[in-house]
């Protein structure tokens, strides 16, 4: 078994048929051991109680690819010799490849401004669609914010939901106790957030990599606990209903005279509400990004930087290793806040099932899967992962397992996101992308 195990990923050796064999014999075992006890059996409801139903079909096949899939590295992967590749590509084709890639690159972010701003007047576009682009844009902002935090200032945050969910808490007691208006608790929304980032920065600025990671954890599950049992404040585990919806300039989108559709002279529609929502996100998510790439540009962009590359050369070079730390970490929640805020106003209702570690582990992943570090990869990664939620929503049983799977073949095949270049900063004659293999992770160094 040991012989085995430690025989697969070793590059530079021959097809050994019998150890080949031998490994495939265990892998089959394993697999059956897993998804024999998982899949194959299933608890379904049934007059009286539940019901076992046996799959033993479902559960071969997933074996059966478990197996095929580990044949296919030992094809293509582990028998090639040292120092080649699994797959030859001809120079010729690959130079076109960057070619096409580099102009492809320089128009893809122009045309998905001008399609995301025409998106909603298409033929094609509904109600389902447009909440679907809602939700996008919502995790592309998300992303972006935290990529302040994890990507440029190289600090790992894993309760990055937790000022999420302060935004959106801040918007729905401020209006819930005070009357506020939507447009008054936007920018409250983000100084709270930004000011709880401020809270959390100061205990963590010793802390490093796993230490950090842990401490952010525990700052994401207090806020959430915090949320679910005080219960004369936050409503505790019934949440807060009624959030009062936001107006345009005044107009509320309803059937009454004065609103949206009587000053405009139209037909009135629900689907107005939701056409001025997603110009509401797409807004903010623009302004997210363009904050981001402005700081990035000055010294404290420069400094997150300069933090995420080496923090000791950091210091020796003068700069104030505590403030660049909580700056980032304000304004990432700053963002977050702003995002919360736009949640709550768009449900309607909040609860503290909302925000969930899962939620802060989703937007890491978008920010590692898109490239930490870069703008573009967020967006990418955010369709892909959130639109791919919803393309296999009916396989249901088999999605996380189908996106696991997804997740390891990216780690693979792309390593540092599915956008591997970053735009420096600063430059002295020619602006030139870099490689991201010349750019540390973001490890909270």
């Amino acid at each position: 078994m040991t012989d085995t195990a430690n025989s697969g990923p070793q590059p530079g050796r021959h097809l050994d048929i019998p150890k080949v064999t031998k490994d495939l014999i265990v892998t089959a075992l394993i697999a059956t051991a897993i998804f024999g006890s998982t899949i194959a059996f299933r608890t379904v409801s049934a007059a009286g109680g539940l019901r076992l139903e046996v799959r033993y079909d479902v559960a071969f096949y997933v074996i059966a690819a478990v197996v095929v899939g580990r044949l296919l590295l030992w094809l293509f992967f582990w028998s090639k010799p040292a120092g080649t590749s699994a797959v030859e590509m001809p120079t010729s084709i690959k130079s076109g490849v960057a070619k096409i890639s580099a102009k492809v690159g320089k128009g893809f972010a122009p045309t998905m401004l001008i399609f995301a701003l025409v998106f909603p007047f298409l033929p094609f576009t509904d109600r389902y669609l447009l909440d679907l682009s809602i939700l996008i844009l919502t995790y592309v902002m998300l992303g972006w914010g935290l990529n302040i935090v994890v990507g440029l200032a190289g600090l790992l945050d894993l309760g990055y939901v937790a000022f999420y969910a302060i935004g959106a808490y801040s918007y729905a007691l401020l209006a819930q106790y005070f009357g506020f208006s939507f447009w008054m608790c936007l920018p409250l929304a983000g100084i709270l957030a930004a000011f709880w980032g401020i809270i959390l920065g100061f205990p963590v600025l010793r802390l490093r990599g796993d230490y950090l990671a842990i401490v952010t954890l525990a700052f994401g599950e207090i806020i959430r606990i915090v949320l679910l049992n005080w219960y004369q404040f936050t409503g505790g585990p019934d949440g807060l209903s009624g959030i009062p919806r936001p107006s345009f300039f005044g107009l509320e989108f309803t059937r009454r005279e004065g609103g949206f559709a009587d000053f405009f002279g139209l037909d009135y529609s629900s689907i107005h509400r939701i056409v001025f929502m997603y110009f509401l996100i797409l807004a903010l998510a623009l302004l997210t990004n363009f904050v981001t790439n402005r700081l990035r540009r000055l010294p404290i962009g420069r400094a997150w930087e300069a933090l995420r590359e080496d923090e000791i050369a950091c210091r020796s070079l003068g700069l104030n290793t505590t403030s660049v730390k909580l700056t980032a970490f304000a304004i990432g929640g700053m963002f977050a806040g702003f995002a919360g805020s736009f949640f709550a106003t768009r449900q309607g209702f909040i609860s503290p099932e909302s925000f969930t570690f899962i939620e802060s582990a989703l937007i890491l992943a978008i920010v590692v899967l898109g490239g930490m570090g870069s703008q573009v990869g967020v967006v990418i990664a955010s369709i892909a992962m959130i639109g791919g939620f919803e393309i296999f929503r009916e396989a249901e049983q088999f999605r996380m397992l189908i996106f696991g799977l997804a997740m390891v073949v990216i780690m693979i095949w792309r390593p540092r996101g599915l956008i591997s270049t970053r735009i420096p900063s600063i430059f002295l004659k020619e602006k030139k992308a870099v490689s991201a293999d010349m750019v540390a992770q973001g490890e909270g160094h």
